[in-house]
């Protein structure tokens, strides 16, 4: 009798577990609720920039990252991670990449910036390594070779799919404003991947660099997430940015700009001292 009644309350237990399991999405808006920002802090981690006591081995950008984790995951709602920083060193890297995703608070969002697209059967092999491999929340994916290269992704219910959209740099110009049936390029994108998810699936990375586009954006997509790089040394204005926004899901990226914040044996606490004046005004 005790024993089934112990059995019932595990029971119980479990299926209020998986009944209150949050998806990425309701992670990014409790996360940015319960530290009171959008800040989205960039682990794209150089070797050549880190103060000089990491840079004796490639363990080194671990412990790098792990102490500017533990200065920051207080103020952010997001940590994104450029996958080609840590491919670049083979094995190694990659396995310092996932033991830098493990020491990441699991209330804080963590978003592989890789830059997916490909034909299905490939990308559902990128779905599965960010996903399940690296146990990331979200990942940013290419839309050019169209909805089977991004299918796979979206298969993962639970997860984010950031869609680029109007990126930062220079070279968006290229082709992310060319004219597509009377419109560009960025906004039909954006129009027909909306269809292919719903808000708690398909984000969009748009740059900061593209205040005017980004508002008229959100016009078209007011509840989506949006992953917004470009604040600080790419030259994003923050506060055209936040207006912009208008309020909505949101992770404006700094990278460089906060973990950079000092090159001496203070970078910890300068870099918490950057990310408390981001939070303070977002």
């Amino acid at each position: 009798m005790f024993f089934n009644l112990i059995c019932l309350s595990i029971n119980k237990f479990v299926k209020y577990k998986i009944k209150f399991k949050m998806n990425a999405f309701e992670k990014l808006i409790t996360a940015s609720e319960k530290n009171k920002t959008l800040l989205c802090v960039g682990l794209d981690t150089d070797i050549d920039k880190i103060p000089s006591q990491f840079k004796g081995s490639l363990n080194g950008i671990l412990d790098f990252n792990k102490a500017i984790i533990d200065a920051t995951s207080d103020l952010v709602n997001s940590y994104k991670l450029n996958f080609a920083f840590y491919e670049q060193y083979g094995i190694e890297g990659m396995e310092i990449l996932k033991k830098t995703i493990e020491h990441i608070p699991n209330h804080i969002l963590k978003i592989a910036d890789a830059k997916r697209g490909d034909i299905g059967n490939t990308s559902r092999s990128y779905a599965k390594a960010a996903f399940e491999a690296f146990a990331c929340d979200a990942i940013t994916v290419s839309p050019y070779m169209g909805e089977d290269s991004i299918k796979p992704f979206l298969e993962y219910k639970d997860k984010l799919t950031f869609v680029l959209c109007l990126t930062s740099n220079e070279g968006s110009n290229d082709f992310q404003r060319l004219s597509s049936n009377g419109k560009s390029l960025y906004i039909s994108v954006m129009e027909k991947t909306m269809k292919w998810g719903s808000k708690e699936q398909v984000g969009y990375v748009v740059g900061a660099t593209h205040p005017n586009d980004l508002k008229e954006l959100r016009e078209i997509a007011p509840e989506n997430p949006f992953l917004i790089p470009g604040i600080g040394a790419q030259g994003g204005d923050l506060e055209a940015t936040l207006k912009a926004n208008n309020n909505a899901p949101a992770m404006i990226n700094a990278s460089r700009a906060v973990i950079y914040a000092s090159s001496g044996l203070d970078f910890a606490e300068k870099a918490r001292q950057k990310a408390i004046e981001y939070q303070m005004s977002m």
